[in-house]
């Protein structure tokens, strides 16, 4: 089959070896900080302060950040593992067509949170503009913040590491600042910080308002839980190292630690932002809090907290699926681009007020892919995976027509479930799927479409970094770079025992 027919092959969705991986610990902590810090956390602050008090909110928050960072880190392994990303692997439990379908509702959703994210930056780039040269156009802030974002992108992965390395010191001085200022603000009204809550809440609607900001927090980060192995893929881990956490050391500090803790802190200043001017919009309440100097640092972490968010959180992923669907003719350069213009399009200067809520709604729906990978990884395939045939038009992930019915049934029902226990969203979204998911693979799907993985559970064969699998012994020397009708001639073929039972059949 020529390169250029087997759109599967994108040289930007290829396994990511060993040689390639250039994010540590370090690294991936500070990328945390940068993500980690956006404007959507202090709106749950905001909100949780009216019927919880402070120590409450805080509690909640570590809880649901600590949870949600379980899940990241489970299907981070996949990109551990086996260098793949999201896109990629999902063609096991939705099939190589069927994969776009949630794909694409991931990478609009992120493409839609660039633009969220980008707006509210570009006010605070027109905040800085105007006290500086009474310049007064957020229009064209937002453009050009937009372009810079987008440019960075393109650059790679180690672009971002190296921007979050300067940003993340800064972001977390000012954070502080802030934090103190508001305080202030809130203690000169005669507020109690510690004790303040708005409308006062006990018995069981105190333990749902609790379990709400649980659930708020896992639902605004299940869209990065579901495809952390796009990130995860560039993560340094030894070779041969059978121990789990041994090896996913550096999801752990991450997402495990680094995280929730930042998470917490800027949750908190959203509620001290609610106290001290009965608002959580942030620029909103630094522009009634400060002036002059002050005002314009401070707007100054908006803009350095929405930048690093958008470029690992939101614009890698939406590329990185773009680029999936389109094959090798949207490489991840263009991927970008089309996440921007999504994001452009998605006016959110007009969405914003609407647009929580549609994103709960869809971070529930996402809940339920997190359930599904983990059931089809861990549980199934007990994370051995036939990497070269992800890459294969007529592969076993062929499935029929290309499609998994099991995991799209499955999302389907644990979508709808999760939605309507919203109340505890993320947590039914991600056990139905996985229940739903695992019976009809298990015991339906896989009977129909053997897998060879279950056939013969080898180690050796379909385990990647835990046995020492150099992934160019499959994709060539690079495996980010297109292949030649010789390389792929020349590639190590191991024996296949589908085709017995094909042959069989």
């Amino acid at each position: 089959m020529e390169r250029e027919g087997n759109y599967l092959k994108s040289p930007d969705l290829l396994p990511v070896t060993h040689q390639q991986r250039n994010i540590g610990t370090f690294g991936f902590a500070v990328i945390w900080i940068g993500m980690a810090i956006v404007l959507a956390a202090f709106a749950i602050g905001g909100s949780a302060i009216m019927n919880l008090s402070l120590p409450m909110v805080i509690l909640a928050t570590l809880v649901g950040s600590c949870l949600i960072g379980v899940f990241m880190t489970l299907i981070g392994d996949i990109g551990i593992e086996h260098g793949l990303s999201f896109p990629v692997y999902m063609r096991a439990p939705f099939g190589t067509f069927g994969t776009h379908i949630p794909s694409l509702v991931r990478g609009i959703t992120a493409a839609c949170w660039f633009g969220l994210n980008t707006y509210f930056g570009a006010l605070a780039i027109n905040g800085i503009l105007n006290l500086l040269f009474d310049f007064d156009n957020w229009f064209i802030c937002f453009l050009v913040f937009a372009a810079l974002q987008l440019f960075n992108t393109s650059l790679g992965i180690k672009s971002i590491e190296r921007f979050a390395d300067l940003a993340a010191p800064v972001i977390i001085l000012i954070s502080c600042w802030m934090y103190y200022t508001l305080a202030d603000n809130a203690t000169s009204q005669g507020k109690n910080i510690w004790t303040w809550v708005e409308t006062p809440t006990t018995g069981f609607a105190a333990f749902t308002a609790f379990m709400v900001v649980v659930m708020a927090n896992m639902g605004f980060w299940s869209t990065l839980a579901a495809d952390m192995p796009s990130l995860s893929r560039f993560f340094k881990a030894p070779k041969n190292e059978r121990n789990w956490f041994k090896r996913n050391k550096t999801q752990l500090v991450g997402s495990l630690i680094v995280m929730p803790i930042t998470n917490t802190f800027i949750v908190t200043i959203g509620a001290v932002c609610y106290m001290a001017v009965a608002s959580a919009d942030p620029i909103n309440a630094l522009q009634q809090s400060a002036s002059g100097f002050i005002l314009g640092i401070l707007l100054l972490m908006i803009v350095l907290a929405q930048w690093s968010t958008n470029t690992s959180a939101n614009v890698v992923p939406a590329a990185t699926i773009f680029s999936n669907i389109g094959g090798p003719k949207v490489p991840f350069w263009v991927g970008v681009v089309i996440a921007g213009i999504i994001g452009i399009l998605a006016q959110p200067w007009n969405l914003f007020d609407v647009m929580v809520n549609v994103l709960l709604i869809i971070g529930g729906i996402l809940t339920a892919i997190v359930g599904i990978l983990f059931a089809d990884y861990y549980l199934i395939r007990k994370r051995r995976v036939h990497v070269k045939e992800l890459y294969e038009l007529d592969g076993q992930f062929k499935y029929y027509k290309g499609f998994n019915i099991a995991g799209l049934v499955a999302w389907v029902i644990g979508g709808a479930i999760a939605n309507i226990f919203s109340t505890y969203s993320s947590l039914v979204g991600f056990f139905v799927g996985a229940i739903v998911y695992y019976v009809l693979a298990k015991y339906w799907w896989f009977k129909k479409y053997p897998q060879a993985e279950l056939v013969d559970p080898s180690d050796a064969k379909y385990l990647g970094i835990t046995v020492g699998h150099n992934l160019d012994e499959l994709f060539g020397q690079q495996a980010h770079a297109p292949l030649t009708d010789q390389e792929e001639d020349e590639l190590v073929e191991q024996p296949d025992p589908l085709l017995e039972i094909k042959g069989a059949e």
